[in-house]
């Protein structure tokens, strides 16, 4: 999703990489789950999220939806985001102890927080949003030990893979002025990598790359 807005308005001015250590780990607030709540649409999900929610919830994307998540346009694509709650605008995931039920499974813009990505062509590179966590004092935390992921960098390379392929998905909807191609491209993606189940004993990624293939065979024909 992206922010209209610039570095300077919502960092501390700096671009940080998995190694370096930032001042962003709030673990000693006691669950305070302020980030957990009046989130909107904006925790956006990629298919690894769905993999995880899958594999730890034993629900397939369909039960997720029905319960847990919603569809919204997110650049001109229709994409999941968790759905707050309706009555007091928090996470449906939280448990009656204001704490993270599927924290094993939690997304990836959940273990991000405070931090966002800032992408530069196909890379990116960590940025720290002052302004999100009310909680201080924060000490500092590895941005690896707390993104918490296993195979880091083959996720890093996941996420450039799926961010670029989004954009260039977005370039190619923009290009193209029929309605009924522009809903079928758009209900592709959701259908290739969220709808259609994944297999939660094998390796997410082979199965992910081979979906990717496919699609990029069919937008370049």
């Amino acid at each position: 999703m992206k922010r209209n807005v610039s570095l300077e308005e919502i960092s501390d001015g700096r671009l940080y990489r998995s190694n370096d250590m930032v001042k962003a780990d709030c673990h000693d607030c006691k669950g305070c789950s302020k980030c957990c709540r009046g989130m909107g649409s904006s925790i956006v999900l990629d298919p690894y999220d769905i993999y995880r929610l899958n594999g730890g919830l034993k629900l397939s994307f369909q039960q997720l939806l029905e319960e847990y998540l919603e569809l919204n346009v997110v650049d001109h694509l229709t994409l999941p985001n968790i759905r707050m709650v309706k009555e007091t605008g928090h996470c449906g995931f939280l448990n009656q102890e204001g704490r993270c039920s599927i924290h094993s499974w939690r997304p990836g813009i959940c273990r991000l927080f405070p931090l966002g990505r800032y992408y530069e062509g196909k890379d990116f590179r960590y940025f720290l949003q002052v302004h999100e966590c009310p909680h201080e004092p924060k000490s500092k935390v590895k941005i690896k030990k707390w993104i918490d992921t296993p195979r880091l960098k083959e996720y890093e390379t996941f996420i450039r893979e799926w961010h670029s392929f989004l954009k260039s998905m977005e370039e190619y909807i923009l290009s193209i002025s029929d309605e009924e191609e522009i809903r079928n491209t758009s209900l592709y993606v959701l259908m290739s990598f969220y709808m259609k189940p994944y297999d939660t004993n094998a390796d997410f990624y082979p199965q992910f790359y081979f979906r990717l293939n496919q699609a990029k065979q069919l937008l370049e024909g």
